[in-house]
């Protein structure tokens, strides 16, 4: 018997961060590609995993915790471009603001349900994380999402 995927914190998030104002297609996902030329010029927002929060223990509301982190390269330099992760991390902080936003159905990847995010907001100021490549800059928070399967 085939059983239908179940929606998950991670591809809820990615799917709502995708949405924000600002953001192309395909810049957000779990993983950092591997190949820079496809997002050195924008920048890559990355959301690597579910670092706390509760289910509702009554009813279907998830209420996650991400991790949230925006890359950006700088290929040609040792000069990692901070302001443009920091940028790119303001674009989702500001997404957060977009009562717009708020309440609209997330379509998931072919097979999983859709689901909405009544609420998101950031429980941490972005912070700088220093890396072993002197030209990768990167940003990280935690983002706590409110959301339900329809």
């Amino acid at each position: 018997m085939a059983t239908t995927p179940k929606a998950n914190s991670e591809l809820v998030a990615v799917a709502w961060l995708q949405g924000a104002t600002g953001i192309e297609a395909g810049q957000v996902a779990t993983t950092l590609p591997s190949d820079t030329t496809a997002w050195a010029s924008n920048g890559f927002v990355q959301v690597p995993m579910v670092v706390g929060g509760s289910p509702q223990l009554h009813y279907a509301l998830r209420e996650p915790v991400v991790q949230v982190d925006t890359w950006a390269v700088n290929p040609n330099s040792g000069k990692p471009p901070w302001g443009k992760a920091a940028s790119l991390f303001e674009l989702l902080m500001a997404a957060t603001y977009d009562v717009a936003r708020m309440q609209r159905t997330l379509t998931l990847p072919a097979g999983y349900p859709q689901a909405q995010v009544m609420t998101a907001h950031f429980l941490t100021e972005p912070r700088r994380i220093p890396a072993d490549d002197a030209s990768y800059a990167r940003f990280s928070a935690d983002l706590v999402l409110h959301w339900i399967t329809l």
